[in-house]
Formats: C-alpha cells, sequence, structure tokens
C-alpha cells in the first residue's frame, strides 16, 4: 500500500470520503480488498496471499515481515 496518482490502468474507488486507486489487473486478482486501521497501522485483508508478516507502516520498503 502506497500514496500513488491515478493512471488509465487503475479503478478509483471512494469511500466514506477517502479515495483509493487500485490497479485493475491487481484488482481482478483480488476481488475484495478489506483495509482496517488497527491503531498502530493498516491492517490488509483479501481473497489473495499478500505476503509480508503484518506490517503496519506503508510504502516505506523497510525489511517488515522478511
Amino acid at each position: 500500500m502506497a500514496l500513488d496518482e491515478p493512471k488509465d490502468t487503475d479503478d478509483n474507488f471512494e469511500v466514506k470520503g477517502l479515495k483509493f486507486v487500485v490497479d485493475k489487473e491487481f484488482m481482478e486478482k483480488a476481488e475484495i480488498i478489506k483495509i482496517d486501521f488497527t491503531g498502530m497501522g493498516f491492517s490488509l485483508d483479501s481473497n489473495m496471499e499478500l505476503g509480508g508478516g503484518g506490517c503496519g507502516s506503508c510504502g516505506s520498503g523497510g525489511g517488515c515481515g522478511d
């Protein structure tokens, strides 16, 4: 999960006043994506394996979950 600008290859969603940009190809594979704020970061849930170890940060590219 990272901040990004919409592209032609993205689907755009607005939920409770928040705008989300998701790659169309990824969205087809994931089918459903659930994003929750846990108080310590974000939790992502999907029908596909997203990998990682439950890291709460986004876009850092660090070693979370390695």
